[in-house]
């Protein structure tokens, strides 16, 4: 690229003056219901009272970054692909540099106000970085869980985290209110730090045994429980308590299939399917509430009844038949005389046999002794 073409790109601004004079009016709205925020407000405050007033906002922000995707880059260089286990002291490190990044992108705010340098850009420079976080935090739990071994649920873990950061703006674009749940960020990135303190303790290989995921099993189960209360507690037509038992039913359908497929990964000795079809209804409730309600909460419901009945009994009907096929069996009748009945039949000729067998015996040496003792006399 030439010089001339250098500044012809230099030249093609992104925001055009509008957006500019838009983003001066710019006012930040936050609507946070968080768990945990309130109990880490002490710690947060106190690292911001110790803060230099000659340090930036921003590049409080910019340095929690680095530390974040510097430990994650560690990491990764161990473990590449989420199938060696890496150092133990990779996962602490990773631990330490999440906690750092946390505790720097909750004061850059506070910081901003403190030394009244607040600013649309600041907003922006935030939620930039964390975008990147997103990615490297995602990465780093799955390679902790050695999630390698299981392609399908390492792309999901990722993108799924990477999908929710959008929709959380997304919402935020179409209310102006960024909104924070009760379980939310600060609550992902703690357990994610437990993780990393799990895999340090014990080793990235306590996720696995035998080739077999240990706590698998449990994620399809949070799947259903986890979103269930979610819904629950932050549905605004309370539809759990004005619908309990639809709420109780529809869920434990859910959960009903879950617990299916666990035990035919059991008996089958093979790994544990983590998503199903049957959280449509529970994914869909969870997403209408992420954007307001637009549909009314009773028909979701509803649809999530129905949906997991349906779900359930095509599962289990597919699943007895094909068992039935493999096995040469019926499944609710019985083709042929019970096993016990022939068996006691064929007892019972038997000691039938016996008997007759011994009275033939018994007769004939009777008969003998009757004609020895006959020769003797004559």
């Amino acid at each position: 690229m030439n010089k001339k073409s250098m500044l012809a790109y230099k030249e093609d601004r992104i925001l055009t003056t509008q957006q500019l004079k838009k983003l001066s009016e710019h006012k930040y709205q936050c609507n946070n219901a968080s768990l945990l925020d309130p109990w880490l407000q002490p710690w947060w405050n106190c690292l911001v009272s110790k803060t230099p007033l000659w340090l930036a906002p921003n590049l409080i922000t910019i340095v929690g970054l680095i530390v974040n995707v510097v430990t994650t880059l560690i990491l990764v260089g161990y473990s590449p692909g989420g199938i060696t286990p890496p150092p133990r002291w990779t996962c602490l490190l990773c631990a330490f540099g999440l906690f750092v990044y946390q505790s720097l992108d909750s004061i850059d705010g506070k910081q901003a106000r403190r030394t009244n340098t607040s600013s649309p850009l600041g907003e922006l420079f935030d939620h930039g970085c964390d975008s990147i976080s997103t990615v490297f935090i995602a990465l780093s739990a799955c390679i902790s869980c050695q999630l390698g071994h299981y392609p399908n649920w390492l792309f999901f873990q990722c993108f799924c985290a990477i999908g929710l950061f959008y929709c959380a703006h997304w919402q935020t674009y179409v209310s102006g209110t960024l909104r924070f749940g009760k379980i939310d960020v600060t609550e992902a990135q703690l357990t994610i730090i437990g993780i990393h303190l799990i895999s340090t303790v014990f080793g990235p290989e306590f996720w696995l045994t035998k080739g077999t995921s240990v706590l698998s099993p449990s994620i399809p189960l949070t799947l259903v429980i986890l979103p269930a209360f979610i819904i629950a507690k932050k549905s605004p037509e309370n539809i759990f308590s004005e619908h309990a038992s639809l709420y109780i039913i529809a869920f434990g359908l859910v959960a009903a299939k879950v617990t299916n497929k666990l035990v035919i990964a059991h008996m089958t000795k093979a790994e544990m399917e983590y998503l199903d079809w049957s959280l449509l209804g529970p994914g869909l409730l969870f997403l209408n509430q992420y954007f307001n309600c637009v549909v009314p909460e009773i028909w979701l419901l509803w649809f999530t009844l129905i949906w997991a009945t349906q779900d359930l009994m095509r599962y289990c009907a597919q699943v007895c038949l094909e068992i039935c096929a493999h096995l040469h069996i019926d499944l609710f009748t019985i083709p042929y005389p019970p096993r016990t009945a022939v068996t006691q039949g064929t007892s019972t000729n038997t000691n039938s046999a016996s008997i007759s067998s011994s009275s033939d015996k018994n007769g004939a040496t009777h008969h003998r002794r009757a004609s020895r003792q006959t020769n003797r006399k004559h």
